[in-house]
């Protein structure tokens, strides 16, 4: 038997929404970004795009466990003495809610060129409203697949 090796003609992309009220951030990243990898799939491919496209709404009403949302995220300006930092929660009451799953779900995924060109498959929405209708993107339904993915 052969190694089956995908090529640009066999990938399948699908386009699904995820509604991540109430779901736990760490639980709701390491799906999100599975589904981006296409591994998944049976026919996955570790050097190819082979993933879905995901959109995920209501991201601002994602919750966190334990003290996390206390916990700060890091990064640097590029200029000496440029360190920043803010909490979760703080970012998660800001202007830009979004960027706090955005970011976890970058962390999930390798860091090399592919994981860039797979994060465009990436749409996060604070709202429930999203313009990918069009797509008529399948709805994937995270609450009901573990009782520990969302917060009591």
């Amino acid at each position: 038997m052969k190694t089956f090796s995908a090529t640009p003609a066999d990938i399948d992309k699908k386009w699904i929404v995820i509604d991540a009220e109430g779901i736990v951030l760490g639980r709701l990243a390491a799906i999100v970004a599975t589904r981006l990898r296409g591994k998944h799939k049976p026919s996955f491919t570790p050097h190819m795009d082979m993933g879905d496209n995901v959109i995920i709404v209501n991201a601002d009403k994602v919750q966190l466990t334990g003290k996390k949302r206390e916990e700060n995220f890091y990064w640097h300006t590029g200029h000496p003495g440029g360190i920043k930092s803010r909490t979760k929660a703080q970012i998660l009451e800001g202007a830009h809610p979004e960027r706090v799953v955005f970011q976890a779900v970058k962390r999930m995924l390798p860091g090399n060129r592919l994981s860039r060109q797979l994060m465009t498959n990436l749409r996060v929405y604070a709202g429930a409203e999203h313009p990918h209708d069009a797509q008529n993107p399948e709805v994937l339904d995270v609450k009901t697949k573990n009782s520990k993915n969302t917060r009591v």
